[in-house]
């Protein structure tokens, strides 16, 4: 153990000597480690790190899939949820949510809050004990109960003070009396959603439901040693019977859901949180693992120069009778010790660089509360860091512990130009450096091209910033006659518009992006369907007179809807031109056609064709849209139909600003105290929340591309200053015998090209396999994609030129006499 501590002085007495060299090599190495414990930090907390919920690996999602409607993932309805909890058995027990809003009146000033409905067994599934009162029960969830609540931590807090006394009150919530039976504890966060405010029962009527309405979200507890797959089977098992308990909707055969060939899809819940975010994590962490790649490089060809300038000192320690295991491990030591040291810095700037991350993050990234610095980080660092000591560490080792020692005393250790084979280990470093370099380029490359692309999209509306929007609900309590709701909302957008700055406005059901839609099919007029056979599904929107006018969606051909279309309940609808074009030659051709949901439905008339609407986000497929008027008959099965849950799109110079928001609360006050604002945000909001993963995917990659690149330059700059160092004797020579100073640069700047370009054709290999494998992440954009190609190559060329020229200039310092006079 003394003789470890005397090696661990002299360790850090030659670092001490050597302050250049150890700022370098740790900073190289607190970039590299530190830059891939952020990554690794986002990786576990997202990916890796279990639900925050008891025995969380038993939780599933329960989901179902109609290949005959060629939907993959088909939410619960409450017939099969009743058929599933009472006569599956796989699972413990089953429960089914919705996520909700609600108009909370009558305690201060009204607002609009977040809400979650349940089933009496959600909460009980994820362990959830409140902190006051109690959770629902099965009575509580029966249709004849009275309304009940739970409200969350937060909300209790913010809303009623903390008051301990508040379990027992009322509350009023879409204009209904609900008595709070419960606050829910601090930590409670269900699943990744916003956390809402009021938690309120499902309350399903079972004598009156039908099939359909496949509207709600599934969870379940596995029974011990029950595995996903016994589970679906148990649920296959089960849709017979949910067909044959109850009735089908009017207007539809019960052959229209048998067709639709419904079946399980049981999935781990942890996929229902995280999503697809887990392919671009995974390519963040390969390229940030790359930087480290080249960092390690970096370092080990910085401990070549320094254990080359070493070699007498430890030829001279060998012939003394130092044995070859103990020369390497003292060089071994010394890299773990860089490692160590690097990695604490890297840990250190990891902390402060994560808290930045997680302010940046997308708001579409899982689980951003769950991204810290804990155990497995800190093992993954130190894992990190012994590995990094290890390859930079062996280079140096492999090369001069060995019996080449021999040599040194007799080479005298200076002043010697290097062979080949001591140029070729540093040189084949660079390559390595460059051609990962060269990828991380490439990659960052096509995702800016990527995100280009999707900037270009035509999204179906113009100038989102300009564009402020809002939700109101008008409930059945506060107006019951449907006619009397669009006046209303007239009333409301007639303020709106006499508001300084406005200069259109309207309403509609959602505006585009905000994730507020519903998919039915629609029958065509003189079409043949087979016997219970349905057609395509649409998402469907309902809009107001000016509502597309206002959002900047082009008008391809006929008109859009008008107050006679609306007042008068005219059976009219207006199509996207996708939807025109799949069904028709032309969108001129569409014009005229009629189209209805349900058989008892009337037939409506398309009298206008849109440009297409990306709903879903530029970076996915336009879907095919009908849109509605927001006041009809016969509608959907239904007789009467009014949209009482609207969204309004102001279009202004003002949108975004408090002013604006201030004067539009104003405007819907003045028609009706009782309405509170809800989702308040510009347009641009939405179309940037669609862009988001791919934007903050693109800053990863190139900040990791940009340090591959920097270390990349700084490797080369480095093998071309030493290899002129070293061959101080022979640039002298060349000069005496009348060797141009343009002549010895160009010799060496030749060099550091050549080497820059067998990096480059490797590079170019590598970046065709892992760009097919990122394919999925690009948008209009081929992975081959010259252009881009040709771009990084070339504008990797130039620093690499400037990273050769700037210390081959020192040939011009050799005084030829003095070289020659050295030896």
């Amino acid at each position: 153990m003394g003789e470890f501590r005397n090696q661990l002085r002299q360790v850090f007495r030659r670092l001490a000597r050597a302050p250049m060299f150890t700022a370098i090599t740790l900073i190289t190495l607190a970039a590299g480690v530190g830059a891939n414990t952020v990554v690794f930090s986002v990786l576990e907390g997202v990916l890796l790190k279990p639900l925050p919920y008891p025995r969380a690996d038993d939780l599933v999602g329960v989901w179902q899939t109609a290949p005959g409607l060629n939907i993959q993932d088909l939410n619960m309805a409450p017939s099969t949820y009743f058929i599933f909890r009472e006569q599956n058995q796989s699972f413990v027990d089953l429960g089914a949510y919705q996520y909700d809003s609600n108009s909370i009146t009558g305690v201060a000033e009204p607002e609009q809050v977040r809400a979650l409905r349940v089933t009496d067994g959600t909460l009980p599934l994820l362990g959830v004990q409140p902190v006051l009162g109690r959770v629902f029960s099965r009575q509580d969830d029966s249709a004849s109960a009275a309304p009940t609540a739970v409200i969350t931590y937060g909300y209790w807090r913010r809303k009623f003070g903390g008051d301990p006394s508040i379990v027992g009150r009322t509350i009023i919530a879409d204009g209904k009396s609900r008595q709070i039976i419960g606050v829910l504890p601090k930590s409670f966060h269900f699943l990744d959603s916003e956390d809402p405010a009021v938690v309120t029962p499902m309350q399903f009527d079972r004598n009156n439901l039908k099939l359909g309405n496949y509207s709600y979200e599934g969870l379940a507890r596995l029974k011990p040693g029950v595995t996903i797959q016994q589970a679906s089977t148990d649920i296959a098992r089960l849709q017979p019977i949910v067909m044959n308990s109850f009735p089908a909707p009017e207007g539809f055969s019960l052959k229209i859901f048998q067709d639709a060939k419904i079946g399980p899809n049981i999935r781990p819940l942890k996929q229902d949180v995280v999503g697809d975010v887990g392919k671009s994590l995974w390519v963040l962490m390969g390229s940030i693992g790359m930087v480290l790649l080249i960092a390690c490089a970096n370092v080990a060809n910085l401990l070549l120069v320094r254990v080359d300038g070493r070699r007498q000192e430890l030829a001279v320690r060998g012939a003394l009778g130092a044995s070859r295991g103990r020369i390497a491990a003292e060089l071994l030591l010394e890299s773990v010790i860089l490692g160590l040291l690097g990695s604490a810095i890297g840990l250190a700037l990891a902390y402060g660089a994560l808290r930045v991350l997680v302010a940046i993050a997308p708001d579409g990234l899982p689980r951003i509360n769950d991204i810290t610095i804990n155990g497995p980080v800190l093992l993954f660092t130190l894992l990190v860091s012994l590995f990094a000591s290890a390859l930079f560490g062996c280079i140096p080792v492999l090369k001069y512990a060995g019996v080449r020692l021999n040599t040194g005393i007799r080479e005298g250790g200076r002043a010697l130009s290097q062979s080949k084979e001591q140029h070729r280990a540093r040189g084949v470093l660079v390559v390595v450096q460059v051609a990962l370099a060269l990828v991380l380029l490439i990659c960052s490359g096509l995702m800016i091209r990527t995100f280009r692309a999707l900037t270009k999209v035509e999204p179906g509306f113009s100038n989102p910033a300009e564009l402020q929007t809002f939700r109101i609900s008008i409930l059945s309590t506060e107006v019951a006659d449907r006619e009397q709701v669009v006046r209303m909302d007239e009333a409301i957008l007639h303020k709106i518009q006499a508001i300084p700055g406005v200069s259109s406005a309207s309403w509609g059901s959602g505006v585009p992006m905000d994730g507020d839609s519903n998919n039915d099919p629609v029958f065509i007029a003189d079409r043949t369907y087979a016997e219970g056979q349905l057609p395509p599904l649409r998402r469907f929107k309902r809009a107001a007179p000016g509502f597309l006018e206002t959002l900047g969606t082009p008008l391809i051909a006929g008109r859009l809807f008008n107050w006679a279309d609306t007042y008068q309940h005219l059976p009219v609808a207006v199509v996207t031109e996708n939807f025109a074009r799949e069904n028709f030659p032309t969108p001129s051709d569409a014009l005229g056609k009629r189209i209805r949901v349900a058989t008892i439905d009337d037939w409506r008339e398309i009298v206008g064709v849109v440009g297409n609407v990306f709903d879903n986000g530029v970076s996915q497929s336009a879907p095919t849209i009908v849109f509605w008027p927001v006041l009809m008959d016969r509608f959907e099965g239904e007789k009467e139909y009014v949209a009482r849950d609207v969204a309004f799109a102001i279009r202004s110079s003002r949108a975004g600003s408090e002013s604006l928001l201030k004067d539009v609360r104003e405007a819907v006050w003045s028609v009706n105290p009782n309405l509170p604002l809800s989702s308040v945000n510009t347009e641009d909001f939405f179309y940037r929340k669609s862009i988001a993963r791919t934007s903050f995917t693109l800053i990863m990659l190139g900040v990791a591309g940009s340090m591959a690149l920097l270390l990349g330059v700084v490797g080369i700059y480095g093998v071309i200053a030493y290899s002129v160092s070293q061959r101080t004797r022979e640039i002298g020579i060349r000069m005496a015998l009348g060797a141009q100073t343009r002549t010895l640069t160009g010799m060496f700047v030749r060099h550091g090209l050549r080497l820059t370009a067998v990096g480059v054709v490797f590079g170019i290999v590598a970046s065709i396999v892992v760009m097919r494998l990122m394919s999925s992440l690009l948008f209009n954009v081929s992975p081959l994609d010259p252009f881009t190609y040709v771009v990084v190559c070339a504008g990797l060329v130039f620093p690499a030129w400037l990273a050769s020229y700037v210390p081959s200039r020192r040939v011009a310092s050799v005084d030829p006499v003095e070289a020659l006079r050295g030896e």
